[in-house]
């Protein structure tokens, strides 16, 4: 199997995204972090981007990347996902003689640099024959994953297993730079939803990013299954995702709708608790709701899109 570099910068939503890259591109992933050294390092990356000068200096000594440098193995390419790994992919690739791929579009830098570039919508990508424009977030989820976490939902909620009703979820995010989330808004929409909802099981999980008085309001509610997140840290994303017939989201959280818009088969519903303005969050928003995948049940097919990855970043 061809072997696929993986920078991480910590973060798992990057990671998670270039894991599912690699997985697409047919690759056994190797994950090795990196990190600048400095904000002036970083700042000064772009400059040397912009001139062609590509060097692994420029991050703090990685006994992973010295491994890779010395053991000298063949690599297919190197994958990196969010700004403290782009230059650093195109660097170690450079190094190595080998292809440079990016999920989601490394602004500031060389973009001709890159040989692969697979950008979100909502990044309003110019259009480059090296950039793959993708409708959302990669997800690095497979049907093995899905599979363990219904079954471990369904060992707390054995009554699902009947499907007596449809059953409608709820996953709840929190605020962020571009969102709201107050008591009241929540109280609100559940409020509607319930209305909308009366003859459905109501499911429910909050997450680490909710608001205290935001996961009171929706502890008050009667839901059939309910997760708050403050006391009890089980995942019930995989189950909601693959066994709900409806799925509300909260808007500013774009990884687990693009997760929702790729798998299962619910209807894709969004809680719209963004700030008014141009900004990322509304464009990937009003883009899935223009395609069917919210407020519809089309499912996201990335297979054409790493087609086309796979053809730019070949041997």
């Amino acid at each position: 199997m061809r072997r696929a570099i993986v920078l991480t910068d910590g973060k798992a939503g990057h990671e998670n995204q270039s894991k599912a890259f690699a997985r697409a591109l047919g690759c056994d992933a190797e994950i090795v972090p990196v990190a600048f050294r400095s904000r002036l390092a970083k700042s000064f990356s772009y400059v040397l981007s912009r001139l062609g000068v590509y060097s692994l200096r420029l991050f703090k000594e990685s006994p992973e990347v010295g491994a890779v440098l010395r053991e000298g193995r063949p690599c297919g390419v190197v994958i990196g996902t969010g700004s403290g790994t782009f230059y650093a992919a195109k660097a170690l690739a450079s190094r190595l003689g080998a292809k440079c791929a990016a999920v989601l579009t490394p602004r500031g830098y060389d973009l001709a640099a890159f040989d692969c570039i697979l950008s979100p919508g909502f990044d309003n990508a110019p259009r480059r024959a090296n950039i793959v424009p993708i409708p959302a977030n990669l997800v690095a989820s497979d049907k093995a994953f899905y599979d363990a976490g219904v079954a471990a939902f369904l060992e707390r909620m054995p009554k699902a297993r009947a499907k007596a009703r449809p059953a409608v979820a709820f996953v709840i995010g929190g605020p962020n730079k571009c969102a709201t989330m107050t008591a009241q808004w929540m109280r609100e929409r559940l409020e509607e939803a319930f209305a909308a909802t009366a003859d459905c099981d109501r499911w429910v999980t909050t997450s680490r990013r909710t608001p205290p008085d935001v996961e009171a309001v929706v502890d008050s509610f009667p839901f059939d299954y309910k997760l708050i997140y403050s006391r009890d840290r089980f995942n019930p994303i995989p189950a909601f995702v693959m066994l709900a017939d409806r799925l509300y989201v909260t808007a500013e959280s774009t990884g687990m709708i693009s997760e929702a818009c790729s798998f299962g088969a619910a209807e894709v519903r969004v809680m719209d608790n963004l700030a008014p303005g141009p900004h990322k969050f509304r464009r990937f928003i009003d883009s899935l709701r223009r395609e069917g995948y919210i407020d519809g049940r089309r499912k996201i097919d990335l297979s054409a899109e790493f087609a086309m990855a796979g053809r730019l970043l070949a041997p």
